[in-house]
């Protein structure tokens, strides 16, 4: 539900569209809307939002945002970002209330994945 003041959509860098399109579709299930070639919304993530066209990167070290997604089984999640060609930056670790990993998407945007279980 739509609500004043509430975060509604997130827009993030893509170097390249359709491999970072492919990467959360197969690792995390999203789905995709192109809006022209330099732009695909995304949904099922849990928060909709979109990929835009760009040289630029998303990385915590410069400063940026970080996007941390939720997993009931960390281990599987870690295997699976792996094999659809993602790159681990952080391997996990734990911290209070939980454990994660950062990993970057074929385009080099860094995001994180925690859980709770097993904290």
């Amino acid at each position: 539900m739509k609500s004043t003041g509430k975060i509604n959509y997130v827009e993030l860098p893509a170097r390249n569209l359709g491999e970072t399109k492919r990467f959360f579709s197969e690792a995390f299930g999203w789905s995709f809307v192109d809006y022209g070639a330099e732009y695909s919304a995304f949904g099922e993530a849990g928060l909709d939002g979109g990929f835009y066209k760009s040289s630029q990167v998303v990385n915590v070290n410069q400063g940026s945002a970080l996007i941390v997604l939720y997993s009931s089984d960390l281990e599987s999640t870690l295997a699976k970002v792996e094999r659809c060609g993602g790159a681990i930056k952080k391997p996990i670790f734990s911290f209070p209330g939980g454990r994660r990993f950062h990993f970057t998407d074929p385009s080099g945007n860094e995001y994180a994945v925690w859980s709770d279980a097993g904290a």
